[in-house]
């Protein structure tokens, strides 16, 4: 079983390894990071770099749209998550004895209706980022601004990470 799952995890890493894959391995990357799973896809970028050091550009923009569309898949599934919650209600009505919601609760509900999409400005950050994206298709925010500004939002995040990583380390590694 260890040796089956040892085989299985270098192939994982020999298909995407980046000489061979390049832009694709750092799309598919960014696309699973702005999910809800954790992972980073600025290592990768970053490698690539290292290994391309002409494909600065091309490699954020990938890295943008990848981690873009993964945000967009977030969103999608908060919105599908208050559609399914809405449904589940019809049929099971319930009166909550006390009042569910608190302070914070309040503030952050507040703070996203009064900023709408513009909020997602704030989707690169690392720990309150993704989860922003699903909050967004929860509150049911306009769908081509929220994607703009998380695109505006993620971009901005490539070209300032990409550009200190390469700045404190500029050798080929």
């Amino acid at each position: 079983m260890e040796a089956w799952l040892y085989s299985s995890i270098q192939w994982l890493l020999d298909t995407l390894a980046l000489p061979s894959v390049g832009l694709s391995a750092i799309f598919t990357v960014a696309l699973i990071s702005a999910t809800l799973l954790p992972l980073g896809s600025e290592p990768a970028v970053f490698g690539y770099l290292q290994i391309a050091e002409g494909m600065f550009w091309p490699a954020v923009l990938v890295a943008t749209l990848g981690n873009t569309i993964g945000g967009t898949i977030s969103y999608g599934m908060g919105y599908g998550a208050v559609k399914a919650v809405d449904r589940y209600r019809e049929k099971h009505p319930y009166q909550p004895r006390t009042q569910t919601t608190g302070r914070w609760h309040d503030y952050v509900s507040w703070w996203l209706h009064r900023l709408g999409p513009s909020a997602l400005l704030f989707s690169w950050l690392p720990i309150v980022g993704d989860p922003l994206c699903s909050v967004a298709g929860w509150l049911k925010l306009p769908l081509l601004p929220s994607i703009i500004y998380m695109a505006i939002g993620k971009f901005l995040r490539y070209v300032t990470m990409t550009s200190a990583l390469l700045w404190f380390f500029p050798g080929k590694i």
